[in-house]
């Protein structure tokens, strides 16, 4: 074998795509994680912009009523709602992934996995509803 030539690796499908599909889902958390957290980073940074640094001449806050015209604002609504969402997904993959390095039984990971579905499902609800609540008001 020439230093130019690998060898060749086992098919990863010998235990009937068991394994593939392990590394696979590995893959898209971290390919998630990854995405959520460099849309934090725009999403984060337009929202302490719009919210503290634009109006400083007030302290940098808003007033309850001017919070409520903000968010009736459709694309500041659907800004508002992107960095709902990734700031869930981000968070409950991290939880996820220091959970899984623990080294838990695949029972335990499954559960974990199931846990940080419903959490991120009901974290999400319940910042929309009051996100709307807030729209609605103004």
């Amino acid at each position: 074998m020439s230093i130019v030539e690998l060898p060749k690796q086992e098919s990863l499908h010998d235990d009937g795509g068991i394994q593939s599909y392990r590394r696979g889902r590995s893959a898209r958390a971290w390919h998630w994680t990854a995405g959520s957290g460099m849309a934090l980073v725009l999403l984060a940074t337009m929202h302490i912009v719009a919210q503290h640094f634009i109006v400083h001449q007030k302290g940098g806050l808003r007033t309850y009523s001017e919070v409520l015209t903000y968010v009736a604002n459709p694309v500041i609504f659907v800004l508002e709602a992107g960095f709902l969402l990734a700031v869930t997904i981000h968070a409950m993959l991290g939880i996820r992934g220091v959970l899984h390095d623990l080294d838990l039984s695949s029972k335990t990971k499954r559960r974990v996995d199931a846990g940080m579905w419903i959490v991120g499902t009901l974290t999400v609800a319940y910042g929309m509803a009051l996100l709307i609540t807030l729209a609605i008001r103004s």
